[in-house]
């Protein structure tokens, strides 16, 4: 009887966490990555940059972090994400990171959506992406107009933001 061959494939290709390809298409580049990802109840953006050993997080930031500027709102709306995006921002002017590639993973990635707001948020704190304007959610979206009272806040936590050093 012949034994057949069989080639395992990466555990974290097994388990539907990473694409290989995409990856190695991002670190060609040889720029920092803004990953995004997104968990049932934050959204968490970081930007790492890639070394031999292992990829190093130069700076990082949640969601949760807005409690500390005032936001009591849901930390998974459009709002939220464009915030945390901003604090990312403004944390990354200190680094003197200004251009960046973005990295999705295998999130989906939707027009007008919750990862757009917060790369809109990025883009607005100082870094550069290159990217298309169309993909961003509309000003009243990321505002919050189409939610009950939360445009004071919104504006609020964001001169807070602007306002930390």
């Amino acid at each position: 009887m012949k034994s057949k061959v069989y080639n395992v494939r990466f555990r974290r290709k097994r388990e539907g966490k990473t694409d290989y390809k995409k990856r190695l298409k991002l670190l060609q580049s040889d720029m920092p990555r803004l990953v995004i990802r997104n968990s049932l109840k934050n959204i968490f953006l970081q930007i790492i940059k890639y070394e031999a050993t292992s990829d190093k997080v130069l700076v990082a930031a949640s969601s949760k972090e807005l409690e500390k500027f005032g936001w009591s709102k849901s930390k998974l709306n459009i709002p939220a994400a464009y915030l945390t995006g901003f604090l990312l921002g403004h944390k990354s002017k200190k680094l003197k990171i200004t251009k960046i590639i973005v990295d999705f993973g295998l999130t989906a990635f939707f027009k007008g959506g919750r990862l757009s707001a917060a790369l809109k948020g990025c883009i607005d704190g100082g870094l550069n992406v290159i990217c298309d304007q169309k993909i961003f959610p509309t000003e009243d979206r990321i505002k919050g107009k189409h939610i009950e009272n939360m445009t004071p806040i919104f504006e609020d936590t964001k001169k807070k933001i602007e306002g930390e050093k």
